[in-house]
């Protein structure tokens, strides 16, 4: 397959501008193109954006002028993923490889429904405290994306994205993708929730002894049953690395929920708690954590 010369970015939130910003400043602003339905457009035009502090301007079209490009990426949060797949319709060729930066188990097959599994590297993003807040983009740690196939035939694609982030400085690794998959979402239904339900930072659910540590780890363990319950080896020592993660990051920063809470925007509780819950009742488990901190995101929601 020939290079990635040109990217289309779907989302400029905290992961779009995160890797928006690392591309650009390696291979230029000409590379890397935010695409946007009519809306956002008007919204974004002329906007710039701050770079931990720097300021920095990126490309934006519309989605209707948009032409077919060489990599999307989708960076849009869960709850804006159908808009999504109209947007990129006019980014995607027949020989476009798409990943999804998206938190959850799911974007990928939503995105195959409409654009094909055969050109989709399945992706996490991890270990980044990314925070997004007026357009303006905070981070002391950029973390690194996990690549993997699950279906050999997309083993090109994923050969193209990694020499394409060898050129770009993005830090990556290739690994057991769905396992991957796994303890990320472990993680994320843990400290996002939690840290939403109790309002507070990564050093707030991390303390010791207190309420929302417990209900952090018990979310996180219901997520490992559930993951051993379907065939994939995630460990408690899964999630005492997260845990070392999470301690490694500003203890006032918060994660995409919190900043929800923050800003008073729905959340993705949806894709975790809903998902853990749904998941579980076919696997007849108990997960009281993750059925606390669902209802308590709806109250907290209903109260905007």
């Amino acid at each position: 397959m020939k290079p990635i010369e040109r990217v289309h970015v779907i989302g400029m939130g905290a992961l779009g501008l995160l890797y928006g910003s690392l591309i650009t400043r390696t291979l230029g602003s000409g590379c890397v193109h935010f695409v946007m339905d009519d809306g956002r457009y008007e919204r974004h035009q002329g906007k710039q954006h701050r770079i931990n502090g720097e300021p920095m301007d990126f490309s934006v079209i519309r989605s209707s002028d948009a032409t077919p490009c060489d990599l999307v990426i989708v960076a849009v949060k869960a709850t804006g993923l159908t808009a999504a797949l109209d947007t990129m319709a006019t980014s995607v060729g027949p020989d476009t490889t798409i990943i999804s930066v998206l938190n959850g188990i799911s974007s990928e097959e939503i995105i195959a429904e409409r654009y094909g599994a055969h050109r989709i590297v399945h992706t996490v993003a991890i270990a980044m405290d990314a925070m997004h807040f007026g357009g303006d983009l905070s981070y002391t740690k950029a973390g690194h994306l996990c690549f993997g196939v699950i279906d050999n035939t997309v083993q090109p694609h994923l050969d193209r994205v990694a020499a394409f982030c060898d050129r770009a400085n993005v830090e990556y690794v290739v690994e057991d993708i769905q396992r991957r998959m796994w303890s990320k979402f472990m993680v994320n239904v843990g400290v996002n929730q939690t840290c939403m339900v109790y309002n507070t930072g990564y050093g707030g659910v991390l303390q010791m002894g207190s309420e929302a540590r417990m209900t952090l780890i018990s979310a996180m363990r219901e997520v490992i049953l559930l993951a051993k319950a379907r065939g994939i080896d995630v460990t408690q020592n899964d999630l005492l690395e997260y845990l070392d993660i999470l301690s490694s990051f500003p203890a006032d920063a918060t994660p995409s929920m919190g900043q929800d809470r923050i800003n008073r925007r729905p959340s993705e509780v949806e894709m975790f708690a809903g998902t853990v819950i749904r998941l579980a009742k076919e696997h007849n488990l108990p997960v009281p954590a993750n059925e606390f901190l669902y209802r308590r995101v709806h109250e907290i929601e209903a109260e905007y």
